[in-house]
């Protein structure tokens, strides 16, 4: 990830001067413009020879344009043709480039022409506007932060904090919602109050001291598919898919690397990214999986399909995996990382990835995060659809299929109608034993709890296929992980890439009839039939979702490294933030949940990466 900053105020060299500063762990070229109360900066990831801080920054002095871009555009050729770019002259114009072109053709409208991650700013001098606008999903982190003497924006909170004049104040609001919820999902809110975020598919325009934030991006305005036979849809898909694999090793320096679980998601990325880089006579990518490395001994039953799908991928494409988690003092490391926030979700398995990415020279990464909400979703709200169109027949043979109780499998989809939550209740209370992230009791302290009320959870109605993908395609989690990737992944010089968040692949997903999803007892149907001369059969059928290989060890090493944290926390006076959780029961649930049979780690593990302790 490429990481840009700048401001707008009467003190533009001292702000930019401080926040490159705060840039610096995320590379080592930065460069900066400035222009009377304007100043934009960038910073490239350490080791990124091939791509030079300067050639970020563009200004074009007859259209009175500078901007400074975060951005990878794709389907370059076709921008180029519409903006009159000559033939001899694409490959050598660059995204910042064209950024500033489409800027000048289309204005605040530019962001519905361009396609790819992007997270960047123009400056327009005739104007006086400073546009700022971030893509679809929200690939790239854009964070800003308004006081009355000047605007701030930046890739990094840190950047935007280094800024003179912003507060670093907790946005206690966020904090209590951070406690007291298995995940913290919001598009516009940090634990800062001064610096917010960009929401994905928006752009924000300053003009004097007026603000305007307009969403572009709209996934329920993509078009319906066309009727068309399963075979059809299927390769239209796969084109699709393809093309945005391709397009994400555009201008990646080997070795590129992939996400390989043996689902197939990323089973399939690292698939047809193996054949194309093959294609390109370029090295294989190399594969990361949050399986633990094995030992002398075979791994246990129960463990052994997750390992047998990741081989059998390895096997039919030549790959080699590297099997990577957290040892304990990694654990213990990630558990005291003194409250600095470096995104709102850390993955513990992710960590030991970028680690071991860094070090076999990978600077980026193709991973299949995203593709449970689009074109791999799992068809959730189809039974509620079938149910409100009086689709009486599908219904009964996917219940006889299933071999439900009508009458139970009945009073379930009416709950879900009527009351989602008590539904959702119902079905964690059923399955237990699958939850073992979940909450118990929360830790938040309880002065603290009666002070400040949590931000309000939405909650997610499924009624029919199309309206619950849109409702999870907008509800945060996307961003949420994306960005706390990105702030690891740009401190090692890794840039993640999501071929199944492409823009093009998301609006035919979505636009996609529901039994698309469905069908013959399999969900993820559309990714199943598309991929069935791609990915071996076992694991292109596989119907488990269920990863005890990587699961349990990973509980088992939270168990080691929380007795070496609660000596630390113990031996210390409490910290600052201590105000927020009960360090009491904090304590005391540290040593019960993991003796647990079945621990239930995420309020301890919440409360402990929110403590700035040493």
């Amino acid at each position: 990830m490429t990481a840009i900053c700048g401001l707008r105020d009467g003190r533009v060299a001292e702000g930019l001067d401080a926040m490159l500063a705060a840039l610096a762990p995320y590379g080592a070229d930065s460069a900066d413009w400035t222009e009377g109360s304007v100043g934009l900066g960038v910073s490239e990831p350490w080791g990124r020879e091939e791509s030079r801080a300067a050639s970020l920054l563009g200004c074009d002095r007859a259209a009175g344009v500078a901007a400074v871009v975060d951005a990878r555009l794709d389907d370059r050729d076709a921008l180029c043709e519409t903006l009159g770019i000559p033939l001899p002259e694409r490959t050598t114009r660059r995204d910042v480039d064209l950024i500033i072109g489409a800027y000048t053709r289309w204005g605040r409208a530019c962001p519905r022409h361009l396609l790819g991650d992007y997270a960047f700013v123009v400056w327009d001098t005739r104007q006086r506007t400073l546009f700022c606008a971030r893509d679809h999903v929200g690939a790239r982190p854009f964070y800003y932060a308004r006081t009355p003497e000047r605007f701030v924006f930046a890739s990094t909170v840190e950047a935007v904090l280094a800024a003179p004049g912003v507060s670093d104040a907790l946005d206690e609001a966020t904090v209590a919602t951070y406690l007291t919820n298995v995940s913290l999902m919001t598009t516009t809110r940090t634990f800062f109050a001064a610096v917010r975020k960009l929401p994905p598919g928006h752009t924000l325009t300053l003009a004097g001291d007026a603000v305007r934030i307009e969403r572009y991006w709209r996934p329920e305005e993509a078009p319906r598919a066309r009727p068309a036979s399963d075979d059809a849809y299927a390769q239209a898909f796969l084109d699709l898919y393809t093309r945005a694999v391709r397009d994400r090793l555009r201008g990646a320096p080997d070795p590129v690397g992939v996400h390989l679980s043996g689902g197939l998601d990323s089973s399939s990325i690292a698939v047809l990214a193996a054949r194309e880089l093959r294609r390109q006579g370029r090295p294989a990518p190399l594969a990361f999986s949050w399986l633990p490395p094995l030992g002398p001994t075979p791994p246990k039953a129960e463990y052994a399909p997750e390992y047998a799908h990741i081989d059998a991928v390895c096997e039919q494409e030549g790959l080699q995996v590297r099997h990577q988690s957290p040892t304990v003092d990694e654990m213990v490391a990630l558990l005291r990382q003194d409250g600095t926030f470096p995104g709102t979700h850390i993955h513990y398995n992710e960590d030991a990835v970028q680690r071991r990415a860094a070090a076999s020279g990978v600077r980026v990464i193709l991973s299949g995060w995203g593709g449970d909400e689009g074109a791999s979703f799992n068809g959730r709200g189809y039974n509620a659809h079938l149910l409100l169109t009086g689709q009486w027949k599908k219904l009964s043979d996917i219940c006889r299929t299933r071999g439900a109780n009508p009458v139970k499998f009945l009073a379930g989809l009416v709950l879900q109608l009527v009351h989602p939550r008590l539904w959702k209740t119902v079905r964690k209370l059923r399955r237990h034993d699958k939850f073992i992230f979940q909450s118990g009791r929360w830790l938040i302290d309880p002065t603290f709890a009666r002070r400040v009320c949590p931000l309000p959870i939405p909650v997610r109605r499924p009624v029919g296929v199309r309206r619950t993908q849109l409702r999870a395609l907008g509800y945060g989690h996307l961003a949420e992980r994306i960005e706390g990737w990105a702030a690891g992944g740009a401190r090692r010089g890794i840039e993640y890439r999501y071929p199944l968040l492409d823009r093009r692949v998301l609006e035919f997903a979505t636009g996609l009839p529901p039994d698309q999803f469905r069908r013959g007892g399999y969900n993820r149907w559309l990714m199943r039939h598309a991929l069935r001369s791609v990915l071996p059969p076992e694991v292109c059928w596989n119907r488990s979702k269920s990863d005890p290989a990587r699961t349990e060890p990973l509980l088992h090493t939270i168990g080691e490294a929380l007795p070496i944290v609660e000596r630390d926390l113990v031996a210390q006076t409490p910290p600052p933030r201590a105000r927020y959780v009960d360090i009491p029961r904090l304590l005391t649930r540290m040593d019960t949940d993991r003796l647990s049979a079945k621990p239930r780690f995420a309020p301890v593990l919440k409360a402990l990466q929110l403590l700035d302790f040493h």
